[in-house]
């Protein structure tokens, strides 16, 4: 039976493994030093916001399930003309729009736990329109039938061949040999003393050239 509400709850994640992640979150920032040590490098936990960096089976899952119904509920609340950017049904097959949701959702949750309306507001002045714009520029209707397949992957194939990637490394490697010649010529201007020997002295190190 369709849900006659005339408006949608945001759904909260009610997931053990996603609170858990979100509690660890927290804790590294605000913990104890006990606990901060607990969690090991702070860098590796898991952010729900970004599905990539969820890699226990339990977690993962439940992050997509959570993202499928915030969008869900999204193309509910917030999408009247589907042309002004209605998030399409095969969103997990478009990368930049999964990166996109999972900021969306979390931000969202944090919302629902604010003692007041100021975030809500500044989510409906930014946050909404900001991201309908770039996923009707980015989808445009390419998917209202059915999905499509990625329009750059040609490119892409291409931004990773070989001869292009050595191209950008030996690019890299003569920026870094640019810089180490203008760190050498920094450093002679610098070498203004010079010892009984007649050797100039870096002032700042004391090296002997």
């Amino acid at each position: 039976m369709p849900d006659e509400r005339l408006v949608w709850r945001f759904p909260m994640p009610e997931s053990e493994p996603i609170d858990n992640a979100y509690w660890k979150l927290e804790r590294s920032g605000i913990g104890t030093e006990t606990e901060k040590e607990f969690l090991g490098d702070h860098n590796e936990l898991p952010k729900p916001w970004d599905v990539a960096t969820c890699e226990d089976l339990d977690l993962r899952r439940d992050v997509w399930d959570w993202y499928d119904r915030v969008v869900t509920w999204f193309n509910h609340e917030y999408v009247w003309d589907p042309a002004a950017g209605m998030i399409p049904p095969c969103w997990p097959l478009h990368p930049h729009l999964v990166h996109e949701i999972g900021v969306l959702a979390s931000q969202r949750r944090s919302i629902e736990m604010a003692p007041n309306a100021n975030a809500l507001e500044e989510w409906h002045r930014y946050v909404v329109p900001s991201l309908l714009e770039r996923t009707q520029k980015r989808v445009k209707q390419h998917c209202d039938d059915h999905h499509q397949a990625w329009p750059g992957r040609t490119r892409f194939a291409h931004h990773r061949a070989t001869d292009q990637v050595e191209g950008r490394r030996a690019a890299f490697e003569s920026d870094l040999k640019g810089l180490a010649i203008t760190e050498d010529e920094s450093r002679l201007l610098r070498l203004a003393v010079v010892d009984e020997n007649g050797q100039l002295i870096d002032p700042q190190t004391g090296e002997v050239s």
